[in-house]
């Protein structure tokens, strides 16, 4: 709930909070916006997404006893829901049909009554939206793909281009219409859609001339082994496909005039739907269409996104908020394509704009931040992957080569001066075999209760025992062999391992020196990941153009 506490009108909601306060539909919401004069006024919000007081929402809801009953339009999905079971897209074209006066066998009795006195208060159109937007609502909380999810809907509207005024659109894999119809709003556009689902084509179409659509037309049938419009050139293509098909038909279309950019594999579907929505592209005309964001990498679709990349063909990949496709977490691409009105050179792209949102909100504004864009040269994008994740390509562009190289070159410099303090003042010693005779093993001081175990290395459980000179010692070229099996393993742990015997004072002199030598070891090991790390930068930042020696 949208809580405004600075506003004089108290806490504010949206239509669709309305809309779950009262049990209905946001259509239902809107149509009790422009039937009822008493219907609460916008308190804030904008003219497309307004806000009303919570408390003057409660007050007329009570008045009007909306929500204290089981609304019209809940108890028409309900009687549905008992009717046609898992077949709701069955019972969605029937009542449409209904509706449209259609001369077919129309849906049972009890629904068509529902049906009948739901249509005394609300227009066909929004009773089939509101039926429309609770089907949206039940696959979006199953996590189905079945549907266009509402965020995903406005996502592609909101990277559209404009459209010329007798433009048209075309969505090769509809469904129930909701991307198409919201993607061409405006009358005037042409809508052509295909639909592998009867009843989803059915009820598309239905629903278009329930709104007073003529011109969208919505044909059943499997678009990529039966295109029912061959010779169709749309100035936009839009596109949601099936995600994780294998059998799409490729043994069948091996030969397939459309695959102009190379032969999808079978585990590419996504690619081959790429292809059949740019084959029905006009020249200057544009694709948007909705990826998993595993296509933008993998290795059987390196060719095609190679030749997509190579003719300048894919203009901007955006890499959407988590959630927007469905209920899942899982992030979807946007690729928006344009094929060129000619090949020369002026027609060409030269770069790729990248745009990464999966830091985002999926209900939030889609207008990308400044460290949110990068527009990547095609050369770069040409390597051995053809990776075309957003992501992968955002750091580098916005990446602070100067000052990460300073940092970077500090720091080594402050590493390298502490090196050679770290390393222990060591005198002459009594000779080689010094210590070897009096010597008691690690098992013997496990006997006795002097060592446990912390993970994989043993510790002193006395103050008679000093871990560090105990792990030097252990550590030593003489119980190194001991503890290595014959497998070639190294275990610190090996019971066979023997350290001298000398007094607490002497173990602990050994001990600060073998701790000394694993801090001079460990800082040896930051130097080489530091040198690592610093020609890296200073490689790509000379390459790049980000740096630059100094004269």
């Amino acid at each position: 709930m949208t809580d405004n506490a600075a506003s004089p009108a108290g806490p504010l909601v949206t239509g669709s909070e309305i809309a779950r306060l009262a049990g209905v539909t946001r259509a239902a919401v809107s149509n009790w916006r422009r039937r009822y004069e008493d219907f609460p006024a916008s308190a804030g919000g904008s003219a497309n997404s307004p806000l009303y007081a919570l408390a003057e929402v409660q007050a007329w809801l009570a008045k009007q006893r909306k929500g204290q009953e089981v609304s019209p339009e809940v108890e028409l999905w309900q009687t549905m829901r008992a009717a046609y079971g898992e077949q709701m897209l069955t019972g969605l074209a029937d009542v449409a049909g209904l509706l449209a006066g259609e001369d077919a066998p129309g849906p049972p009795d009890d629904v068509a009554g529902r049906v009948r006195e739901l249509s005394r208060t609300e227009s066909p159109a929004d009773v089939v939206s509101g039926l429309a937007e609770r089907f949206m609502d039940s696959a979006r909380r199953s996590g189905s793909d079945q549907v266009t999810s509402e965020r995903l809907v406005r996502a592609v509207c909101h990277f559209a281009p404009e459209l010329p005024a007798d433009g048209t659109v075309f969505d090769p894999a509809c469904g129930i219409g909701s991307l198409l119809l919201s993607i061409a709003a405006d009358e005037g556009t042409n809508c052509c859609g295909q639909e592998i689902d009867a009843d989803s084509a059915r009820f598309a179409q239905l629903r278009a001339g329930l709104m007073g659509r003529s011109g969208v037309r919505v044909i059943a049938g499997d678009s990529l082994r039966a295109d029912e419009w061959p010779d169709l050139k749309a100035d936009l293509v839009v596109c949601d496909p099936p995600a994780g098909v294998t059998e799409w038909g490729r043994e069948e279309l091996l030969l397939d005039s459309r695959w102009e950019l190379g032969t999808p594999s079978k585990a590419e579907g996504e690619l081959a739907w790429l292809q059949h929505a740019y084959a029905h592209t006009a020249p200057g005309g544009q694709v948007l269409i909705v990826m998993p964001a595993s296509v933008a990498y993998r290795k059987a679709g390196r060719r095609i996104r190679a030749e997509l990349v190579r003719r300048g063909i894919v203009r901007q990949v955006i890499a959407l908020p988590p959630g927007t496709a469905t209920s899942h977490a899982l992030p979807v691409h946007l690729w928006c394509l344009r094929r060129p009105v000619n090949t020369s050179a002026g027609d060409t792209n030269h770069t790729v704009r990248m745009v990464d949102l999966t830091d985002n909100d999926p209900d939030a504004s889609l207008e990308p931040r400044p460290d949110q864009v990068a527009d990547v040269p095609l050369i770069e994008l040409l390597d051995d992957t053809v990776d075309l994740t957003p992501g992968s390509h955002m750091r580098a562009l916005h990446r602070d080569y100067p000052g990460e190289y300073a940092a970077l070159r500090a720091e080594l410099a402050e590493v390298i001066g502490r090196l050679a303090a770290l390393l222990p003042q060591l005198g002459p010693g009594d000779g080689p075999g010094s210590l070897d005779g009096a010597a008691t093993s690690v098992a013997e001081l496990a006997r006795a209760g002097l060592v446990a175990y912390e993970g994989t290395e043993p510790i002193s459980t006395s103050d008679q025992l000093d871990t560090d000179y105990l792990q030097g010692f252990l550590r030593s070229s003489v119980n190194a062999r001991r503890s290595t099996s014959a497998s070639g393993t190294y275990r610190l742990d090996g019971k066979g391992s023997r350290v001298p015997r000398m007094g607490i004072d002497d173990q602990r002199r050994y001990g600060s020196a073998f701790r000394a030598l694993s801090e001079f070891e460990e800082g040896i090991r930051k130097v080489d990941e530091l040198s690592r790390r610093l020609a890296d930068i200073a490689r790509e930042g000379l390459a790049s153009g980000a740096l630059s020696p100094e004269k």
